[in-house]
């Protein structure tokens, strides 16, 4: 039987919420092992001189503690 744990990270891009969760996954595989899935959680961005600044993720990563 597997054991999964989650985690939540914020992260965020200028480019889209798409880079911006891509961001979130790489720079968690880079100290967490065996990310089985993200969901997205919510999505928000900032505002500057009436335009989009910044898009925001808010990801829930799950990935394998557990195992045979």
């Amino acid at each position: 039987m597997s054991i999964l744990k989650v985690i939540e990270i914020l992260s965020e891009s200028s480019k889209s919420w798409e880079d911006a969760t891509e961001s979130a996954i790489k720079k968690a595989s880079k100290s967490v092992k065996n990310i089985k899935s993200a969901f997205v959680q919510s999505q928000s961005v900032t505002v500057k001189d009436g335009k989009v600044d910044k898009f925001r993720t808010n990801v829930k990563i799950s990935f394998e503690v557990g195992g045979k």
